[in-house]
């Protein structure tokens, strides 16, 4: 999955450099459709992939904010000492 994760995002990359390039040099409507393809495959392609990949058995509990979570760090800060 990661080498999948790579080559996605590596040519996302490319694809948007190349469309600068051919935006600058070559024809700028079309250089426009490049980068705007680039955009819209990073953001909608590879990003939901890269995100189930870096969440998957990660419990959303853990990062949420809920009164039980407020607790913890409450005791978690009362009982360090007073000269830390």
């Amino acid at each position: 999955m990661r080498w999948l994760l790579n080559l996605l995002f590596w040519g996302g990359v490319v694809n948007l450099f190349y469309g600068f390039y051919h935006k600058s040099y070559i024809d700028y409507t079309q250089g426009e459709k490049w980068i705007g393809f680039s955009v819209l495959w990073l953001t909608f392609v590879y990003l939901p992939i890269f995100l189930v990949h870096r969440w998957k058995g990660k419990r959303l509990e853990d990062y949420t904010l809920t009164d039980e979570n407020f607790a913890k760090m409450r005791d978690r800060n009362s009982k360090k000492p007073e000269n830390q």
